[in-house]
């Protein structure tokens, strides 16, 4: 009753604010276009039934906030990214906005100021979507400092429940408090949590830990998924479940209903046109970088033919998109026999995996150094990038005779353009563990978008002015 009580008085909350914003929204629009409008403007105008377009007004305001409320804008989800949440509000108010120009033109209503309409929903999504930003903030803050958290309990002490509650720590907004773990097979402790007991110990542990919300990350027989549901419903406490086989899949889930079935479908559809647009990003983006650099590229071959003897540009072979091979462009770090000396250094690679990294490299020249410090010695690659054999984001490409020596794993990186940078350049490239480098790899490739993408280029600055993995 206390929880229904909270919910309503949040949905009343939210409304008197959008109320607020909306209004505010349509009298700053008819104030600056009160030349489109024929008739004052006023507070009391807006709500006046003598004008079919005040009727109107009023009718769209109770439009946005029903497609606001349909669209779940009337709570606070936590785990909701910002940007889906604006996305919203921009769906719901041109929803509603739609709306009123159809009833409009049916209702033949002459002179409706469709221009007027237009500017206010962009005026009332910008405020709705502030104001959702500001409360996010807000929120976020007093969560992160323990205000309203959950104690959350993990069925499943395997490699996804592991995951499931490093992703939750490395998350304080969300509020979740991991207690630990139910496990039949696991005692002690898992990368520092506790596991608190099995699966049948599910109620006591409920009661013991205060428990609030319950995560499934593993499929027991159907008897006992059952008797975890039914005890977790007896405690009036919802149970998430990580979908099984979700590390296998590339892109989105979908769920939907037949008859009053839901189905949740594991999407590996083609998503060719996503990616035709990305390659426009691309194309455009990675041709005004070649025109802004070339000076410093000329500049750059100019001091690489001064320093050692050897062409200016360095191609490596590597495998692409689709197992494609192709030359990447770096520009020359190493001596022209390099590759040569490559055998007499094998056991001093300090990285592990396939990949080769020695901090002092005897075969990396004086300006080399320089090059490799500041990342200079990559962008060559832009020309790949215009070429169509890389992308500005994605998978790191690794030499054909590394890659060849490394597991099915790597399937999993081939199936789209590999990038100049990505998660594995500005989460440390060089000193993090190939482990890590496939496992962010392959959450890039089932998570991308491009507010990924644009993520990850505006984190690659500071990464590289900072230096840090670059040898």
């Amino acid at each position: 009753m206390k929880s229904q009580l909270q919910s309503t008085l949040i949905v009343l909350a939210y409304s008197i604010i959008d109320i607020g914003f909306i209004l505010l929204s349509f009298y700053l629009v008819l104030l600056f276009r009160s030349h489109t409008v024929a008739f004052s403007i006023s507070w009391q105008s807006i709500f006046s039934d003598a004008d079919p377009f005040r009727t109107l007004f009023v009718v769209w305001t109770l439009f946005i906030l029903f497609f606001h409320y349909t669209h779940g804008l009337y709570q606070t989800r936590r785990e909701q990214l910002e940007t889906l949440e604006i996305w919203e509000v921009v769906k719901s108010t041109s929803i509603a906005t739609l709306s009123i120009i159809v009833i409009a033109f049916l209702l033949r209503i002459e002179d409706f100021p469709r221009s007027v309409m237009v500017l206010n929903a962009v005026v009332i999504s910008f405020f709705c979507s502030m104001w959702r930003v500001l409360k996010r903030l807000w929120v976020n803050y007093l969560v992160s400092r323990g205000y309203n958290n959950f104690n959350t309990l993990i069925i499943g002490a395997g490699r996804i429940g592991v995951a499931l509650a490093g992703e939750i720590g490395n998350r304080p907004a969300l509020g979740l408090k991991v207690k630990g773990f139910l496990d039949d097979h696991k005692t002690g402790k898992v990368n520092g949590w506790p596991v608190l007991g099995k699966l049948d110990g599910l109620q006591e542990i409920i009661h013991r830990e205060f428990i609030q919300q319950i995560f499934i990350t593993i499929y027991p027989d159907h008897q006992t998924f059952i008797k975890l549901l039914e005890i977790a419903r007896g405690q009036s406490l919802a149970v998430r479940v990580v979908p099984q086989g979700y590390e296998y899949m590339s892109n989105d889930f979908i769920r939907f209903n037949i008859g009053i079935i839901p189905i949740l479908e594991y999407s590996d559809i083609n998503i060719s046109y996503r990616q035709r647009l990305k390659r426009v990003f691309d194309f455009v983006l990675s041709l005004a970088a070649l025109v802004f650099l070339m000076p410093v590229f000329i500049a750059l071959a100019f001091i690489i033919k001064l320093d050692s003897p050897g062409p200016v540009f360095y191609r490596s072979r590597r495998y692409g998109c689709y197992a494609r091979c192709f030359d990447m462009y770096k520009f020359r770090s190493m001596v022209v026999n390099a590759d040569e000396m490559l055998g007499q250094l094998k056991d001093k690679n300090e990285v592990d995996g396939p990949i080769f990294k020695i901090k002092k490299d005897p075969r990396i020249t004086p300006i080399g150094a320089f090059l490799r410090r500041w990342s200079l010695d990559e962008l060559p690659q832009i020309l790949n990038v215009l070429k169509g054999d890389m992308s500005l984001v994605g998978p790191r490409p690794f030499p054909i005779a590394q890659l060849e020596k490394e597991d099915l794993r790597q399937l999993k990186r081939l199936g789209i353009r590999p990038g100049i940078t990505g998660l594995w350049q500005v989460r440390g490239r060089s000193d993090v563990s190939f482990e890590k480098l496939l496992r962010w790899d392959i959450w890039y490739i089932k998570n991308w978008s491009f507010g990924l993408d644009l993520y990850i280029l505006f984190q690659t600055f500071p990464v590289v002015i900072k230096g840090k993995g670059a040898y």
